[in-house]
């Protein structure tokens, strides 16, 4: 898919561009590996976890060489916090409308991979931890394929999931 593919083909009522554009080198960021997934175009890819799951495909994560020591004492975890850097998405919306939204929002009331920082998080079932060969098998991942990847935690239910947390009651994100 080329950068032309993914522009914004104009703005949708209530959407707002950004005044000034971003740096897209000033975080110094390193990316550890690549997400391989069925993903190969946005229209196609689910648009959350719970869709990704639902299709029935799996997906994995590739760490590259100098960073798989990292991987050591993965295996055994069950789930994992995936970030990954969405790098065929615009950073120029601070405002959206998604397809299915009844009003537009601004981008950090939303879970779009549109946004100033394109930084995705995925919790990820994790089916198998291959340290030597830096391969992650996943249950599912919404990322399109070749999504390069920023980081892995490992996913604690007794810390990472809020019991009470709550959202509005119309949900369009």
């Amino acid at each position: 898919m080329t950068q032309g593919e993914n522009a914004h083909h104009g703005k949708r009522e209530g959407e707002v561009e950004l005044a000034a554009a971003l740096d897209a080198d000033d975080a110094g960021l390193a990316f550890i590996g690549v997400v391989r997934s069925p993903w190969t175009e946005r229209s196609a890819c689910p648009k959350n976890m719970n869709a990704a799951r639902e299709t029935g495909r799996g997906a994995r994560i590739e760490v590259d060489e100098l960073f798989r020591p990292g991987l050591a004492g993965l295996a055994g975890y069950s789930h994992a916090a995936i970030l990954t850097w969405f790098d065929r998405s615009e950073r120029n919306l601070i405002v959206q409308k998604p397809r299915h939204a009844t009003e537009a929002k601004g981008v950090f009331a939303l879970r779009s991979p549109a946004r100033p920082n394109p930084i995705g998080l995925h919790i990820v079932g994790l089916l198998d931890v291959d340290v030597e060969a830096g391969v992650l098998t996943l249950d599912a991942i919404d990322a399109l394929d070749g999504t390069p990847v920023l980081d892995i935690k490992p996913y604690f239910a007794s810390t990472d999931a809020v019991p009470g947390a709550t959202r509005p009651e119309k949900r369009d994100a």
